[in-house]
């Protein structure tokens, strides 16, 4: 069975998911983000593309919960799609409980795991990242970022 999928968009008033200068890493507030640390404490994954792990070089990760909520949370799977393998060793993601998905023949990238899937015009299709998933146990995944991974997933039929 294929994971549900949650997008989760923020946008300045002009419609946008930068500002003008390119910077998307606090483009909402503390309540917002204090509201997206919830939603990736009820999935099991959370999923970027490569252009957000280059700009801001998330975490990825369940931080902002009051202790009330946050009792027992475990930490959901942080997945990466990188069709040409650009993760660098030392990002934050490149670590443990990480999946990056590619198009690319698969290479060491610090302690994550990479996995080679079916691709479409070089990047991983929607379809192949979720039965990815799938083989991985994943019920639920939030995507986070960026506007290519979300318009290809919106595009595919695939959020939920």
């Amino acid at each position: 069975m294929q994971p549900l999928v949650t997008l989760k968009l923020a946008t300045s008033l002009d419609g946008r998911i930068a500002t003008a200068s390119g910077e998307s890493k606090w483009i909402t507030g503390e309540a917002a983000r204090h509201e997206g640390h919830r939603l990736r404490a009820v999935h099991d994954a959370i999923l970027v593309g490569v252009e957000t792990v280059l700009a801001d070089d998330p975490e990825l990760t369940v931080r902002l919960l009051p202790s009330s909520e946050a009792t027992g949370t475990k930490q959901p799977l942080r997945v990466v799609l990188d069709s040409r393998l650009r993760t660098p060793v030392n990002a934050r993601v490149a670590q443990t409980n990480t999946l990056i998905v590619t198009a690319a023949e698969p290479a060491c990238i610090g302690g994550a795991q990479v996995e080679q899937v079916e691709a479409r015009d070089g990047r991983p299709t929607p379809e192949a990242v979720l039965s990815a998933l799938a083989r991985h146990g994943i019920g639920s995944v939030l995507i986070e970022g960026g506007g290519q991974v979300a318009a290809s997933f919106l595009r595919a039929g695939r959020v939920d």
